[in-house]
């Protein structure tokens, strides 16, 4: 009898441990489902591709072996470094295009229908940071490197309110902050000329802040303070509201900091329709080897939107009709992918670079930064030389790579220069030659 209690005892508890594991198997991997959202989810994500979205994240992230890669010399730099990206800058040349400065130009490209937009995430790829620096801030006009917020009349009457009353409250502050320093400076002891440090430091905060908001009041006064420069700004919101009602069959409240944060990202998931065949002939290719959805990690950028990008990414690039302002380049991120996926995608894109398609590279920062050529063919050499003046300003595109990454061993430093390199240094070096006669 007691060992037939025994056993029954026994099959208990090896059943409560084999279910209590299997409770801690759904529990973590619900807390993992629920920190790949929380951490990758975008905003403008709708609640339908959520569980997609979360598929696709792990799928990315997913642990696999690394593998010593080798980069192909069509994915690394020139021997002048300034051709790569004035291939790209005669592009922009070649058909006149235009880049955007701000949301607003990114509005009127995507109301044109010269952008596409891309859903957050398919089968084969997901867009994967896009976005991410994107804030709720109200709209703004990027002018003179200064950023011009957009309001309607009652907005700007609003505005104007809002920085008298913070100016009011400032000197009502300082004027009691000096009030009190005063009566602390009539002491003599230690404890009071710590005080009176004190004090002062806080009247300087005080007086950097009261000008801050003049200064924000004196933009408002040269932006809006003229008829038609205040007619035009108005039209430009209003705009971007014409916009909000119908944004990749959604709407966006520009009073809720959360919509206009989503809407941003929407907007940012947008490129050209020449940069998308390339995307997504890539991204199949990808898909179909690994199944795995192919991370695209930025598309297109305004000007504004890359100031606030180069405070993180180094490479974001600060010249007029840099790549991603125009809607024609894209980045791919390698950041999790093994020796084998690298290798896979580079051959793809040196081949699609060898076929004049496109311009590539692999850059320090983790991504490929790809660029489309729109009827499929390379700028002459001649129009890319005419471009070096405006693709010679630092720092930009600084982190590609002319070294070989940690993963990738010495032999891609072995690796012979591509006809279109010794191409390019010939064509520059002719040039010289020229100017110096």
């Amino acid at each position: 009898m007691m060992r037939r209690a025994r056993q029954f005892l026994l099959i208990i508890v090896v059943s409560g441990v084999i279910a209590f594991g299997a409770w801690a198997l759904l529990r973590a991997n619900a807390l993992k489902r629920q920190a790949l959202r929380q951490s990758d989810n975008p905003s403008n994500l709708s609640s339908a591709d959520a569980d997609l979205w979360t598929r696709a994240v792990e799928k990315v992230k997913e642990d696999r072996v690394g593998g010593a890669i080798e980069i192909p010399p069509e994915l690394r730099h020139y021997d002048d470094r300034h051709w790569f990206l004035a291939a790209q800058v005669a592009e922009v040349r070649k058909f006149n295009l235009q880049s955007c400065q701000d949301f607003v130009d990114l509005a009127g490209m995507i109301e044109r229908g010269e952008l596409v937009s891309l859903p957050a995430v398919t089968d084969d790829y997901i867009l994967f940071g896009v976005g991410a620096k994107a804030d709720d801030g109200v709209f703004s006009r990027y002018i003179d490197d200064h950023n011009i917020d957009l309001y309607d009349e009652v907005e700007l009457r609003d505005a104007y309110g809002r920085l008298d009353f913070a100016r009011s409250k400032l000197q009502s502050e300082i004027s009691g902050l000096q009030t009190q320093l005063a009566a602390v400076k009539k002491g003599s002891r230690t404890s009071h000329r710590n005080k009176q440090g004190e004090v002062q430091k806080e009247i300087t905060t005080r007086e950097g802040e009261l000008k801050t908001n003049d200064d924000e009041k004196a933009l408002l006064d040269r932006t809006y303070g003229r008829t038609e420069s205040r007619q035009k700004l108005i039209r430009d919101y209003e705009s971007l509201q014409t916009l909000a009602r119908n944004l990749g069959g959604r709407s966006f409240n520009l009073d809720e900091p959360s919509d206009r944060q989503a809407m941003k990202v929407t907007m940012l998931s947008s490129v050209r329709p020449e940069a998308l065949k390339i995307l997504e002939e890539v991204a199949k290719d990808y898909h179909d080897k690994f199944d795995r959805p192919l991370p695209v990690s930025s598309l297109v950028r305004p000007e504004q939107y890359q100031h606030t990008l180069r405070k993180v990414n180094r490479n974001a690039v600060l010249i007029d009709n840099s790549p991603h302002s125009t809607g024609l380049a894209f980045d791919i991120d390698y950041r999790y992918m093994s020796g084998a996926e690298q290798t896979f995608l580079m051959t793809e894109l040196a081949r699609m670079k060898d076929e004049g398609r496109i311009e590539v590279i692999r850059e320090r920062n983790s991504n490929y930064h790809v660029f489309a050529f729109i009827d499929g063919q390379r700028p002459g050499d001649e129009l890319i030389t005419a471009s070096l003046d405006e693709a010679t300003l630092e720092p930009k595109e600084a982190n590609h790579a002319t070294e070989t990454p940690a993963k990738a061993e010495s032999k891609s430093r072995t690796a012979k220069k591509t006809k279109t390199n010794s191409k390019a240094k010939n064509t520059i070096s002719s040039s010289k030659a020229k100017k110096r006669r």
